[in-house]
């Protein structure tokens, strides 16, 4: 029983420690951060996020697809590091345990665009643009959170002058999807 006790207050712990975090973050990005930009390879970005994630990930089959060719990327590597974590972390809670979640890339002449994918419930038609609001939660049972996961991922994108949408997957589930533009100028 203590021991049980014990492992419930360290997961309360944790939690406060992240919606706190979260709502620092959110802070931070309204009020107009400074990136600290530079060209990235992708691959790199997205390796950061997995490895980042290993323990929420063990068991879970995660399928990258990311072209050789990819060119750079001019971003700040922390924060979209940030991005890619909390859309993978979200692939996990919101679909069943076990299922693979796919990460795929591709290049258009004038941006990049990644998409991160699962087969879990997805989200009601009408709330793609709602998810991104904060403090918004689509109706999911037995996950916890406080809404400001993916506000913050728009805010960090659009920080970038970027896009980010939600969009339903074909056989089920939902695809995440980010715009980041190519000219290095920006």
């Amino acid at each position: 029983m203590r021991d049980e006790l014990l492992e419930s207050i360290s997961e309360e712990a944790l939690r406060l420690n992240r919606l706190v975090g979260n709502l620092l973050d959110m802070t931070r990005l309204e009020s107009g951060v400074e990136l600290r930009r530079d060209l990235y390879p992708l691959e790199e970005i997205v390796g950061a996020a997995l490895q980042r994630l290993e323990p929420q990930l063990a068991g879970r089959e995660v399928a990258a697809a990311l072209p050789e060719d990819l060119p750079l990327v001019n971003v700040d590597d922390v924060l979209l590091g940030q991005v890619l974590a909390n859309l993978i972390e979200n692939a996990a809670k919101y679909s069943p345990p076990g299922s693979a979640i796919e990460i795929a890339a591709e290049a258009t002449p004038a941006a990049v665009q990644l998409d991160v994918r699962d087969r879990g419930r997805g989200f009601a038609v009408g709330e793609e643009k709602r998810l991104f609001e904060k403090f918004y939660r689509g109706k999911s049972e037995g996950v916890r959170g406080a809404g400001l996961g993916l506000a913050i991922c728009r805010a960090i994108v659009v920080a970038h002058r970027g896009s980010i949408e939600a969009l339903h997957r074909s056989g089920g589930g939902a695809i995440f999807r980010i715009r980041l533009p190519l000219d290095a100028r920006l």
